[in-house]
């Protein structure tokens, strides 16, 4: 088992899955192994992306579980996509953000193919996570591809996130008055009017809350437009702001609070998701802690992920979908690695978790 998921999660890496003509390539090579391996597959197209999506079990009785999973990764230096094996862990661009995870997914629905559980498994190979989602995951729900659970197998380290912060992209942009930059006194610098209002904006109300997963919201300045020439006074200038809300926060209730803290200024939203709040208490997610601690042999935390992922179009639908994926470090980051041993259990996991699937609730029984 272990080395069939090291070289398969090796083989992802090199895929090199950052470019649309890369990530259809990554699609293709998963679509040939899993079908030498016997499982059928059915491969989908949205706006040049490719994906999958492999069904094995009964169709009409017992739960249906996906294992959701994507294959693009962001962009790096070209040794970040040569893997390799130091002390345990596999390096590599994607290893633990989250090749590791698809690479034990597809070989998890490999063995079940053999012997096909009483449930229904469907394993969802997806592009654009890290751009959003909505051409990947997003695509496949509206199409159906939906089930009563869903796990993504983000980076976890074995824990269960239950909860994610929505998402509020918004372009606050500021008006000046141009004149030459030698006479500044005789126009109105839209940049110093914008840092002005920074502070303000960034210590609003809403920033002060909490709640159960989530000690505070994040407010990030995620850029900055203004000015044409260094001889002139800037006459605009625009701040780009990505704020994580709380899942108890109301997101129109915070450009509200924006729109009215700067009034002089356009308030536009360029993108919202929307937060995931999957009950604690729901028996799958309590099966699947209860698998956890089973294999793993202590127990996983339930927590609230500051960013966003693909659980949240299933959320969108009163389907509980969580984020739980093997152990590493350094995702996105230079030096990314996931423990190789981490893998073998996140395996076991998932298929001790089938195994207990049987007697939970369907998806005709969920509220939509």
């Amino acid at each position: 088992m272990k080395e069939t998921l090291v070289r398969l999660t090796s083989s992802l890496i090199q895929m090199e899955s950052t470019t649309p003509e890369r990530i259809n390539y990554s699609v293709e090579f998963c679509a040939d192994w899993l079908q030498r391996h016997g499982v059928p597959i059915r491969l989908w197209e949205n706006q040049g992306l490719k994906m999958l999506t492999a069904t094995i079990g009964p169709t009409n009785t017992g739960s249906t579980l996906v294992l959701n999973g994507h294959l693009d990764v962001v962009p790096g230096h070209p040794e970040n996509f040569i893997p390799r094996v130091e002390a345990g862990r596999l390096h590599g661009r994607g290893s633990y953000d989250m090749l590791g995870a698809v690479a034990a997914m597809m070989a998890l629905t490999a063995d079940l193919v053999q012997q096909p559980p009483k449930c229904r498994i469907i394993l969802q190979l997806v592009p654009d996570e890290e751009k959003g989602g909505e051409l990947g995951s997003a695509y496949l729900v509206e199409q159906g591809s939906i089930g009563d659970f869903v796990i993504c197998g983000e980076p976890t380290n074995l824990d269960i996130a239950v909860q994610a912060k929505g998402v509020l992209q918004v372009k606050v942009e500021f008006s000046g008055v141009a004149a030459h930059g030698s006479r500044p006194w005789l126009g109105k610098n839209a940049i110093v009017a914008a840092m002005q209002k920074y502070n303000q904006l960034a210590t609003l109300d809403f920033m002060q809350e909490s709640s159960r997963f989530f000690p505070v919201p994040s407010f990030n300045l995620a850029k900055i437009e203004g000015g044409v020439a260094l001889n002139q006074v800037p006459d605009r200038c625009a701040l780009y702001l990505d704020i994580r809300y709380l899942p108890t926060q109301n997101p129109a209730d915070i450009l509200d609070s924006i729109r009215l803290a700067v009034p002089e200024a356009q308030v536009e939203m360029l993108r919202h998701g929307s937060p995931v709040t999957t009950d604690e208490f729901d028996p799958f997610v309590q099966s699947l802690h209860q698998s956890t601690a089973h294999i793993f042999g202590k127990e996983s935390v339930l927590f609230g992920q500051d960013g966003s992922a693909d659980t949240r179009f299933f959320a969108q639908y009163g389907i509980p979908a969580v984020e739980f994926g093997p152990i590493g470090a350094n995702h996105h980051g230079p030096d990314e690695y996931v423990e190789i041993e981490s893998l073998v259990i996140y395996q076991k996991i998932l298929k001790h978790f089938i195994n207990q699937l049987e007697g939970k609730v369907n998806r005709h029984e969920i509220k939509k």
